[in-house]
Formats: C-alpha cells, structure tokens, sequence
C-alpha cells in the first residue's frame, strides 16, 4: 500500500479548507420612542393608509419606529463589537438626557416616508456624532459622514413613489414631549423567506442610561 500522499499526485492539489466566516451582526445605534409617543404617532398615520398609492409602499410596523444615528452593517462578534460596545457606553455616559418630541413629516425622494423630530435637536445630533465616532473608532468600516437628518421612517418604495400627499397629511402633526434617556444598540434581521415586501426585524441587542 503506497504513502504517497494522493493530494501532492501530479495534477492534483489537496481540496482548499473551508474559510470560517466570523459570526456578525447587523447593527445600528438609535433612540427609541416611549410607547405614548407610539401611540399617538400610529393614531396620526393610520389615515394615510387609505390614501391613494397607500397599498404600493412597504410601511414599517409602529414597534419598529426609532431615529437612527449611526448605521455600523455587519459587525465581527468576536473583536468588534465589545469594542463598540464599551465605546457606545461612554458615548451615553457623557451626554445629558434630553427632551423630543415627534414634528411634522418629511421624505427622502420617493423612496421613504418618514416623521420628523423636534426639541433637543442639538444634544440629539451631539448624540449621533458620539455614536458614529464610537463605529468608526472601533473599526466598523463606515461611509462617508452625512448630514444628519432625525427621522422615523415611517413607509419605503423601491420603485420610487409620489409621497407629496403623504407629506402634506403628516405635515401639521405635533406630537407630546418625551424624555430621550436611552442610547439604543439594535440588531436588524433581514428577512430570508423571500416573501415579497416582507421587513426586516429589529431587536435591541443593548441600551445604556444617558447622564451619568
């Protein structure tokens, strides 16, 4: 019987190991709504749903509603991610809580339709600054920084849509003050059924006090 190792045969090479992919998450920080802020908001757009072209966009579940400030995508659990973590904790610990409140409506084009945000706008960007510095300085490989625009997205359109109705029956929306104290790191499950429309679900993986 040969020992002559089969894989190092003339013409042949040994079969390439298996590249282990590290187990990721598809992250992003934000600021959640209590549910009074839900609520009333839900109350507010549930009218927009008999609107025409209401039954063409691919509107979001009220639970889901948050403002985003810093999207990070897939982030390595194994050395990234405490790393963000820790620095996410800091970011809350140095940043005072804040008062917000849901304002008017607005869209990105056609593609989404979303509410808009008032109050503490200037501790909210601060917030989103701090939280993007915390993706980029743990090493999440982040765009380019853009202007930030406080939202909650409430309807998307891949085909692009006319949202101007949308807009003008969200416009005059004032919804109650509430007290942003939390700094939310929420996971983003996309969906994998193929079902056509069907959303992705979010859960939130940690949350951290604002103030010390």
């Amino acid at each position: 019987m040969s020992s002559r190792d089969p894989g190092r045969e003339r013409g042949r090479h040994p079969a390439p190991r298996p590249v282990r992919r590290r187990p990721s998450q598809r992250l992003f920080a934000a600021v959640l709504p209590p549910p009074s802020a839900v609520a009333e908001l839900r109350t507010a757009v549930a009218p927009l749903h008999a609107l025409p072209g209401a039954r063409d966009l691919r509107w979001t579940r009220p639970g889901d509603w948050h403002v985003t400030l810093a999207f990070y995508g897939d982030v390595p659990d194994e050395d990234v991610r405490p790393e963000l973590e820790a620095r996410l904790g800091r970011a809350a610990h140095r940043t005072e809580p804040f008062r917000l409140r849901v304002h008017g409506a607005g869209r990105f084009g056609g593609r989404a339709l979303w509410a808009g945000a008032a109050g503490g706008l200037d501790a909210l960007r601060l917030l989103a600054e701090r939280a993007d510095a915390a993706g980029r300085r743990s090493g999440v490989p982040l765009e380019e920084h853009r202007r930030f625009t406080p939202h909650l997205t409430l309807a998307r359109s891949r085909a692009g849509a006319e949202l101007r109705p949308f807009t003008e029956a969200l416009a005059g929306f004032e919804g109650q003050g509430w007290e942003a104290g939390e700094l939310s790191l929420v996971r983003s499950e996309l969906p994998h059924s193929g079902v056509p429309g069907e959303r992705p679900r979010y859960a939130v993986v940690r949350a951290w006090a604002l103030g010390r």
